[in-house]
């Protein structure tokens, strides 16, 4: 059993096709778009990391894959040396795990990195494994994994740093308490508040305003770096393909932008259909799926600190459920920070309810001893 640097075309269709192999027995696993995982592990994609991909393999069949890598502009946001591991696939064997987790670790280690933080993927906020709420098949954006992968990676020496909430509620036969409607409108009165949904029309705009809401409201939050502004033009061409307008919402107040959420439609309900494939005919089946889909993710929300704790995330989450509830659909709160605690309070007071946990894992590295 060995593991060796992803170096040529052969290695990098093994690396990318290996879920295939982990996931065949099942039920649940839904293929992903392969042209969408081979664009995200192409060199292109990763021109901003420092990274290498790895395979475990054992008489020339691959037991496993990850990825790891380094994002010096984190590493200069938060004043720390750490290097992450993702994209990590296994098969049951704790011994490939182990061996696949000690050459990420000795990669950082040889570029000074303090610690290895994971699994983090490439994929934006995909981060962690499922410990807690096996059960549904994967989500848009989201880690999917057998539970023994926390077996494997505790095994190996990693350690719990962070749990990521999901929380969850349907539109069939929820009444929302009159309360909030109440307070919808206090808040709206208080603060001259109005809510709109983007202009698909100057889409990249209004995605610029998103971004510096973002890194406004979640600046210092765990694991958070800010997002350059250059990026509004690659991040709205994505969320083009897929996005309802009235499920991306700005509000403001006085006219100026305070707070943003988007709640995307999950196109893993279509991809079952499609095993994998865009083309031929897949465009069709997911152009028709879309105006079907009854499962949403809120994939983002946030207020800039002034307006925070005055109830306006509530005030978002209830716009989009008046978005949705014309009809009986299902919308998570994915992912929530285990310690953020007002946004918890918040979707625990609508009625919506925890669903799922992933885990982040983390490993502190021995310092490279002097020669």
């Amino acid at each position: 059993m060995d593991v060796v640097e992803v170096n040529g075309a052969r290695d990098w269709k093994a690396f990318v096709f290996l879920p295939r192999t982990i996931y065949r027995n099942d039920p649940l696993w839904i293929q992903p778009l392969w042209s969408e995982q081979k664009k995200l592990f192409s060199p292109k994609h990763l021109e901003n990391y420092e990274y290498s991909l790895f395979l475990v393999k054992d008489c020339g069949k691959v037991l496993g894959r990850s990825a790891v890598f380094i994002d010096r502009h984190y590493n200069e946001y938060w004043k720390e040396k750490t290097g992450f591991f993702g994209s990590f696939e296994c098969v049951n064997d704790i011994p490939a795990a182990l061996i696949l987790m000690r050459s990420c670790e000795e990669w950082l280690k040889q570029r000074q990195m303090d610690a290895m933080r994971g699994p983090i993927n490439f994929e934006s906020q995909n981060w962690g494994v499922i410990c807690d709420g096996y059960g549904d098949p994967p989500k848009i954006m989201s880690p999917y994994n057998p539970p023994y992968y926390n077996d494997l990676l505790q095994s190996a020496g990693l350690a719990g740093v962070k749990h990521l909430e999901v929380f969850s509620a349907e539109t069939e036969n929820y009444q929302l308490p009159e309360r909030y409607t109440r307070h919808f409108e206090h808040l709206m009165r208080k603060y001259a508040l109005q809510v709109r949904h983007v202009n698909m029309k100057r889409l990249v705009d209004d995605i610029r305003v998103i971004v510096d809401l973002s890194n406004r409201s979640l600046f210092r939050n765990w694991g958070y770096a800010p997002v350059s502004l250059d990026e509004a033009e690659e991040i709205a061409a994505d969320l083009r393909r897929i996005v309802r307008p009235e499920l991306v919402l700005i509000v403001e107040s006085r006219g100026i932008p305070i707070g943003f959420s988007i709640a995307l439609p999950d196109i893993y309900r279509v991809l079952k259909d499609m095993n994998g494939r865009l083309l031929p005919f897949g465009i069709f089946t997911l152009l028709r799926g879309l105006r079907k889909i009854d499962e949403f993710r809120m994939w983002a929300l946030g207020i800039v600190p002034e307006f925070q704790r005055k109830g306006i995330d509530t005030m978002l989450y209830l716009a989009t459920y008046r978005a949705l509830c014309d009809r009986k659909i299902r919308l998570e709160a994915n992912y929530i920070l285990e310690n953020n605690y007002a946004m918890k309070d918040a979707v625990i007071k609508l009625g919506m309810k925890k669903v799922r946990t992933y885990r982040i894992y983390e490993k502190k590295i021995d310092a490279v001893p002097l020669s």
